[in-house]
C-alpha cells in the first residue's frame, strides 16, 4: 500500500472528488497541507487576503455552477474564527463548502498554546459537521465523509480541522482506490406526488413558490415544464430568482416585504393554492403569516423533514430532494394533460401578466446626484440576460431585486439568510473564477463596499474580471431607513471631507484611489446620462485588463426604497409610481393604464 503524508491523502481526496479550485490564506499550522497541495497539484489556490474573504469565495465558487463545491484553507486560531461568518453564510443557504483549518499539535490542544482554539466546537452551530482529527489514520475517512454530508439531504458546509503533527503523519493510503460515498437524498412517493396534484387541480388559482432548492438540486428545467404542463402561475422566492426566465409568461413575480414585485405581491394575494418547492417560508418573503396564509391552502415540498411545519403547518407536507419530486410532478402532469383532466389555467395566469403590466414602479429619474432607481434602468440596458448578478444586503440589494431582472438559475447569487456586510466582493471572485468567460455583475452599496475592499487585490493579482456596480449615498441606507421607526437618525451617517479628495464634498471616503491603488480600475458617475457608458466602458476594461472594474454612482443621500414592516398586503411604496411607460423603460412588460 503507498504510504504518504495524511495531508497529502487529503488533497488527493480533494481531487478525486472533483475540486479543481481552493481559496485561503496560508499559515504556519497549515503549511503541511499547502506543502501537500503544492506537490499534488491538480487543484488552483487563489490567495485571500482576509480569511473570511476566502469563505465568501469559496460560497460564490459552490454557487455558480451545479456540482461545484468550494474550498476555503486557513491556518489555526483565528483563521478558523474568521470562517465562521461564512459557514454560517453557507448552512443557511444550504451550501455546500468544505473548511480546511490548522491546528496546534495534538499533545498541546488543552495547554492554551498559541492559536490553539476549538474550533470545532465553535463550528458545529453552523456546519453539518466539524471536526478536529486526532488520529492521522482517520483523515481519509473524515475527509470522503465529508463530501457525503455535503451533498446529502440538505446541503451545507462541512470543517476539518487537521492538527500540525496529524498532517505531517505518514498514512497508508491508495487514492487510486478512492470512491466517493453515494448520496442519499429523500425522495417522494408517486402516490404523494398524485395527492398534491389532486389538490392543485382542485383550485382555482394556483401557484407556485418556487425556492432556492430546485437550484441546488439543478432541476430548474423541471420547475419550468411542470409549470408549462399545468399553467400555473410561477412566484420565485429570491433564492429561486432565475429559475425561470422574468419574461417568462407564467412568471408572476417575486413576492415579500422588500426583494419583491408590486404585481408579484399583487397575484399573491389572489391566489387559492401554493405549492411550495424547496422554499422554507422565510420570514421576508411571507411577512405576517395570517396575511400570507388566509384563505389559502399549503402544499411544501422540501428536503429536510424537520423543515416541514416549522414557520406554519401545510395541508400537505412532503420530504424529498426538489429534483425527485419534480420529475414525479412531471410525469403525472403529462398523464392527466394527455387525459384531458388538467384545468384550464389562461384566464388566470392571464390575470397575472395584465398585473405585471400595470402595477409598475417608476425607475426613469434625471436627477442630479442621482436617484438609485436609474442605475438600474441603466444595468437592465447594459448587461444582458447572460449576466451573473452578486450582492448581499442593504437597500441595493433590495432596489436591485425590485428591478432588475434576471433569466437564468444561478444568475442571481444572493447571500440570502445570513447577509454579511463584505460578501459582495469575494464572492463575486469566487463567481468569476468558476465562470471566468462569463459576464459576472456586483452590486454593492458604500458600507458593504468597504467592509472587505482589501480583496479586490485578489482580483487584480489573479486577474479576475468582473464588473463592480457601487451606489454611494455615504449612508447606512437600510439601517436609516429602519430607524425612521425610532425616530432618530443615529450612527448611521458615513459622511465627511476628505482632505485628499475635496471634490467629493461630504462623500468622504475616495473608492476611486483606493480601488485604482489595490490594482483595479474605476469610473465614477455623477449624472444619468455617463451611467450606461461607464458601464459599457467597464465592461471593456475588464476585458482587456482582467482585473475587477468599479464603477460608483454617487446617488442623492436619502431614498426610500419600497418595503414593508408588516405584511405583504401593506407595502410602503415612498416614492412616486409609475404612470406612464416612460417611467420604466425597462421594465419587463410595457405599463399599460390599470
Amino acid at each position: 500500500m503507498p504510504r504518504m503524508t495524511a495531508a497529502r491523502a487529503a488533497v488527493e481526496i480533494l481531487k478525486r472528488e472533483g475540486v479543481s479550485n481552493a481559496f485561503g490564506v496560508p499559515g504556519a499550522a497549515i503549511n503541511p497541507f499547502y506543502a501537500a497541495l503544492k506537490a499534488s497539484g491538480g487543484v488552483n489556490h487563489t490567495l485571500a487576503r482576509h480569511v473570511e474573504g476566502a469563505s465568501h469565495m469559496a460560497e460564490g465558487y459552490t454557487r455558480a455552477k451545479a456540482g461545484n463545491i468550494g474550498v476555503c484553507i486557513g491556518t489555526s486560531g483565528p483563521a478558523g474564527t474568521d470562517m465562521i461568518t461564512g459557514l454560517y453564510s453557507a448552512i443557511a443557504d444550504s451550501i455546500p463548502i468544505l473548511c480546511i483549518t490548522g491546528q496546534a499539535p495534538t499533545a498541546v490542544l488543552h495547554k492554551e498554546d498559541f492559536q490553539a482554539v476549538d474550533i470545532s466546537s465553535i463550528a458545529k452551530p453552523v456546519t453539518k459537521a466539524a471536526t478536529t482529527v486526532l488520529e492521522a489514520a482517520q483523515v481519509p475517512g473524515v475527509f470522503q465523509q465529508a463530501f457525503h454530508l455535503m451533498r446529502t439531504g440538505r446541503p451545507g458546509p462541512v470543517l476539518i480541522d487537521l492538527p500540525i503533527d496529524v498532517q505531517l503523519t505518514e498514512i497508508e493510503f491508495d487514492p487510486e482506490l478512492y470512491e466517493p460515498i453515494p448520496v442519499h437524498k429523500p425522495a417522494a412517493s408517486r402516490k404523494q406526488i398524485e395527492r398534491a396534484v389532486q389538490m392543485l387541480n382542485a383550485s382555482e388559482r394556483p401557484v407556485l413558490v418556487a425556492g432556492g432548492g430546485i437550484i441546488n438540486a439543478d432541476a430548474s428545467e423541471l420547475l419550468v415544464e411542470f409549470a408549462e404542463l399545468t399553467g400555473v402561475p410561477v412566484i420565485p422566492t429570491l433564492m429561486g430568482w432565475g429559475i425561470l426566465p422574468d419574461d417568462h409568461e407564467l412568471n408572476a413575480g417575486m413576492v415579500g416585504l422588500q426583494t419583491s414585485h408590486r404585481y408579484g405581491n399583487a397575484n399573491f394575494l389572489e391566489s387559492d393554492f401554493v405549492l411550495g418547492i424547496g422554499n422554507r417560508w422565510a420570514n421576508r418573503h411571507t411577512g405576517k403569516l395570517d396575511v400570507y396564509t388566509q384563505g389559502r391552502t399549503f402544499v411544501h415540498v422540501d428536503i429536510e423533514p424537520t423543515q416541514i411545519g416549522k414557520i406554519f403547518a401545510p395541508d400537505l407536507g412532503i420530504a424529498s430532494d426538489a429534483k425527485a419530486a419534480l420529475e414525479l410532478f412531471v410525469e403525472v402532469a403529462r398523464e392527466l394533460k394527455a387525459a384531458g383532466e388538467l384545468k384550464d389555467r389562461s384566464a388566470w395566469a392571464g390575470s397575472t401578466q395584465e398585473r405585471k403590466a400595470t402595477l409598475q414602479r417608476k425607475t426613469h429619474f434625471d436627477n442630479v446626484p442621482l436617484k438609485p432607481q436609474r442605475v438600474y434602468e441603466e444595468m437592465n440596458r447594459a448587461f444582458g440576460p447572460e449576466t451573473r448578478y452578486v450582492t448581499t444586503i442593504g437597500l441595493s440589494q433590495i432596489a436591485g431585486a425590485q428591478m432588475l431582472h434576471v433569466y437564468k438559475p444561478r444568475h442571481w447569487i444572493n447571500c440570502g439568510q445570513a447577509g454579511p456586510l463584505g460578501w459582495t466582493i469575494p464572492a463575486a471572485l469566487g463567481v468569476a473564477t468558476a465562470d471566468p468567460e462569463g459576464t459576472v455583475v456586483a452590486l454593492s452599496g458604500d458600507y458593504d463596499f468597504q467592509f472587505m475592499l482589501e480583496e479586490l487585490a485578489v482580483g487584480a493579482q489573479h486577474r479576475i474580471p468582473y464588473v463592480h456596480v457601487l451606489v454611494n449615498n455615504s449612508y447606512l441606507g437600510l439601517i436609516r431607513q429602519a430607524q425612521r421607526n425610532f425616530d432618530i437618525d443615529f450612527q448611521v451617517n458615513l459622511e465627511f471631507e476628505n482632505l485628499n479628495s475635496p471634490e467629493l464634498g461630504v462623500y468622504g471616503v475616495d473608492h476611486v484611489k483606493v480601488v485604482e491603488g489595490l490594482g483595479c480600475k474605476a469610473i465614477r458617475v455623477t449624472e444619468p446620462d455617463q451611467l450606461l457608458p461607464a458601464f459599457e466602458e467597464a465592461k471593456k476594461l475588464a476585458a482587456e485588463f482582467r482585473v475587477p472594474v468599479v464603477v460608483e454612482a454617487i446617488l442623492e443621500r436619502v431614498t426610500n426604497i419600497a418595503m414593508s414592516g408588516t405584511d405583504i398586503a401593506s407595502v410602503n411604496e415612498f416614492e412616486d409610481l409609475a404612470t406612464d411607460p416612460s417611467h420604466a423603460p425597462t421594465a419587463i412588460r410595457p405599463l399599460t393604464a390599470s
